[in-house]
């Protein structure tokens, strides 16, 4: 019955804000279309589609807020319009009671408050759709910190309106065209993960140590302690921050904050954080950043708030890398062969239509000098253009997006001329270098090593498999039928056709075994490589 009413109340909601006019009448079927016919006696509305959008969420309260700011993070599905609208969801939400916050924080420390805490504000600091934080000093070493404290029975009411949002995205999904287009179902599976993940608050205490870690004595960017300690579920303790907001540009100003080199820097750290540590920050809008007042000449970030961090596969990193050097060098041939090479769009798309499609989107753009280039928007147009030729774009690779478009946007409005690619180039040709610096192949040996060791005494009878699955490859690849079988019989061909032989078998394992990274396992390696790979090994080694 509760589920009913809240049904009831969605769809209402969801008729006063008009948000039957998203799907067009004649995509639904004949009986949908009846059903609907009498809301051509309501108003036309005088909010755009995003505004609606977004008051609608609003008015459900705090999991369909959360819901809104998960679709504003997916602009590869979700129209740029209501991506723009759906930035500015509010999250700020009442508080609940604070004496239900002392028992939770007392029952999860396991003691009083007096106990573990100085000046414990009972007026939270802040309150949002999850979790809301109060301020205090802690005994055990006198520091200023915030406690965070996750809303209690939120889980129930998540997986009751997640059940309902389940039933909008499959009616949606099947009587609309661009609903199947946008998968919906899909969409709201990744944010059940996404929302239940952030009622974790060890996971971003974790997240938040890891940055820490990574950033360590940096002049770029501050991340504050995670007191584990006093750290559990539903209950985190931090240690207190105090900065400029960083949307407060008079404030920065007055303290004669060098802007040119904040804006420079908040670039630096994503590129920082992507490639050199592989994993960012995914949230970075305003109000989870600050500027430290220390030194104004050479500012200082501040962040907050870890709940949503990325990373990418290796190959992802590899490939994104890559493109982007290509596309600011309009290599759009190259562009095109790097997204086949790495699997974002299939093997048999056709190269020349690609890079076609490509060159159309992108030379408009280069236009224009690159100050004025959105580098967050190229790769949304990229991935546009990709979609076209079946890319199926991963969450992580949005999410890399999206927090591009959020740094950039965040750069301009601190500094209107920031060229992003001037900061951008030099780092990512300096990624790319070293990649492949004697020294960092040494460090991956060294890291992989003992693995590969640990499998050496398995060889022999991951030989004779290889083998048998190579023989049973025979109707594919008669040739390497032939070859495992001569390799049972003695070989008296002279040595310069067993070291051809061998040549060409590497050559051809390298080339069929497509992108290997080093976190790769073993059973990853296509078999029919192996069988090349080790063809070649009996050539050049002999019998």
């Amino acid at each position: 019955m509760v589920a009913l009413l809240r049904f009831i109340q969605i769809a209402f909601t969801a008729l006063r804000f008009r948000l039957d006019l998203f799907i067009p009448r004649e995509q639904l079927p004949r009986g949908a279309r009846l059903l609907l016919s009498f809301t051509a006696l309501l108003p036309e509305p005088k909010l755009s589609r995003g505004e609606r959008l977004r008051l609608f969420l609003e008015s459900l309260g705090p999991v369909f807020i959360k819901f809104g700011q998960l679709l504003s993070t997916r602009p590869d599905l979700i129209p740029q319009d209501i991506v723009q609208e759906l930035d500015k969801l509010q999250d700020n939400v009442p508080p609940f009671a604070s004496d239900t916050c002392q028992k939770i924080i007392e029952s999860a420390l396991g003691a009083p408050i007096d106990e573990l805490f100085d000046d414990f504000d009972a007026e939270p600091l802040a309150s949002a759709s999850i979790a809301q934080v109060h301020t205090a000093t802690l005994k055990a070493n006198n520091k200023q910190v915030i406690i965070k404290v996750v809303r209690p029975g939120l889980e129930s009411t998540i997986e009751k309106d997640i059940a309902l949002m389940l039933v909008l995205a499959r009616l949606v999904e099947r009587f609309s065209i661009d609903g199947r287009r946008l998968r919906p179902v899909e969409v709201v599976e990744e944010y059940k993960h996404t929302i239940l993940d952030e009622l974790n608050l060890q996971r971003e205490a974790a997240n938040a140590s890891q940055l820490r870690r990574h950033f360590a004595n940096s002049e770029l960017i501050y991340i504050p302690e995670v007191y584990w300690d006093f750290t559990r579920r539903n209950v985190m303790v931090m240690e207190r921050i105090y900065g400029i907001p960083v949307t407060n540009i008079d404030e920065l100003r007055e303290q004669n904050t060098n802007m040119k080199v904040l804006a420079e820097r908040g670039v630096e750290i994503f590129f920082t954080q992507v490639f050199t540590y592989n994993f960012f920050h995914a949230d970075m809008h305003p109000g989870n950043i600050f500027v430290s007042r220390a030194n104004p000449e050479q500012p200082q970030y501040i962040a907050v708030d870890f709940a949503i961090v990325g990373s990418l596969s290796h190959d992802d990193q590899y490939y994104m890398a890559r493109n982007l050097l290509a596309i600011f060098r309009r290599d759009y041939r190259l562009v095109a062969e790097l997204h086949v090479q790495s699997g974002w769009v299939p093997e048999d798309t056709p190269i020349h239509e690609f890079e076609t499609a490509i060159r159309t989107v992108c030379e408009p753009i280069f236009e224009k000098p690159l100050k004025d280039i959105s580098f967050g928007h190229i790769v949304l147009t990229l991935f546009q253009t990709a979609r076209r030729f079946d890319m199926q774009v991963q969450p992580q690779l949005v999410l890399l997006q999206k927090t591009l478009l959020n740094i950039e946007g965040l750069g301009r409005q601190l500094y209107p001329d920031l060229d992003l690619w001037q900061t951008a180039h030099p780092f990512l040709e300096k990624w790319i270098q070293d990649r492949f610096h004697p020294k960092t192949i040494w460090q991956q040996l060294k890291r992989y090593g003992p693995e590969v060791m640990e499998q050496i005494p398995q060889m022999p009878h991951n030989l004779i498999d290889t083998l048998d699955q190579v023989r049973q490859l025979g109707d594919l690849a008669p040739e390497l039928h032939q070859v495992a079988s001569r390799m049972q019989t003695p070989d008296t061909r002279p040595k310069w056709y067993r070291l051809a032989l061998g040549l060409v078998a590497a050559t051809a394992a390298v080339l069929t075994a497509g992108p290997v990274s080093a976190d790769m396992a073993f059973n990853e390696i296509p078999v029919h490589s192996w069988g090349f790979g080790l063809i070649g090994l009996w050539a050049l080694l002999g019998r």
